[in-house]
């Protein structure tokens, strides 16, 4: 069974005109599909609304009980039925899910070591419910899949929604061909991140290491193109990255090993 995935990025999820011309789009792929969501900006505002200061390291958040809970309100709660919701209105029979339902996807907490990071949840392809997936995908029913994980005992992680994304595609790579997108709200992997117009159309290791010693790629690229080399190491045919309003043209950062 070949299979898109498709992760957005808060930003999209955040912008109610983008997300809708998104999931029309995304509703169109013809095949199986799955898609990956993250939730961070809505995920921020409500923290603040709480009182809570959200605190982040090399792009990733640093989450606490209460960030945890505020966290799993927003990814599996308003951002995963908003979703949901949008998809069944095209016609797209979807369904929302976090790590935890139908044991989907299992994490591990990360080990303190220079950061702690917290309730924050470490996943590696062999984690992913494929045989549930693959139920979901034989019955015309696109999986919607929200940054929140568990370990197995009780305890809900935050896991990078990237990582999410990377490590199903993985996952599903003995099945057929795989393909991963990720799309946020730039055109793709940007040169000088003050212009737009700066898109570096086609990223290699060597290239990859170039621009992080530049310092051209930083904070929350870093784990996206980190994910998206893991997954081509992985045995996954195709990842882009590339803007939410793109995801037919197949315009953007093509990333190769």
């Amino acid at each position: 069974m070949d299979c898109r995935i498709i992760k957005i990025g808060g930003n999209v999820v955040d912008n109610p005109e983008l997300l809708r011309q998104f999931l029309n789009d995304f509703a169109a792929i013809e095949g199986a599909k799955i898609l990956v969501h993250g939730g961070g900006v809505m995920a921020s505002r409500l923290q603040k609304a709480l009182g809570q200061e959200p605190v982040m390291a090399e792009g990733r958040r640093i989450t606490d009980a209460e960030t945890l809970k505020a966290v799993t309100m927003v990814y599996a709660g308003w951002c995963s039925k908003n979703i949901v919701a949008g998809l069944q209105g095209t016609g797209c029979s979807a369904v929302g899910l976090s790590g935890a339902d139908a044991d989907l996807i299992r994490a591990v907490k990360r080990p303190v070591l220079s950061i702690d990071y917290g309730y924050a949840g470490d996943v590696d392809p062999h984690g992913v419910n494929t045989d549930f997936l693959l139920m979901l995908l034989r019955a015309g029913i696109t999986p919607v899949i929200c940054a929140i994980t568990h370990d197995g005992h009780g305890q809900l992680l935050n896991t990078n929604a990237d990582t999410i994304a990377s490590c199903i595609a993985s996952a599903l790579v003995p099945v057929g061909n795989i393909s991963l997108t990720y799309c946020f709200e730039k055109d793709g992997v940007l040169y000088d991140k003050d212009d737009d117009g700066s898109v570096i159309p086609e990223i290699g290791p060597e290239d990859y290491r170039t621009l992080k010693e530049e310092g051209r790629i930083a904070a929350g690229m870093i784990p996206k193109l980190d994910n998206a080399f893991n997954a081509l190491h992985s045995g996954v045919g195709r990842v882009t990255i590339t803007h939410a309003r793109c995801l037919q043209s197949g315009k953007g950062t093509i990333i190769r090993l």
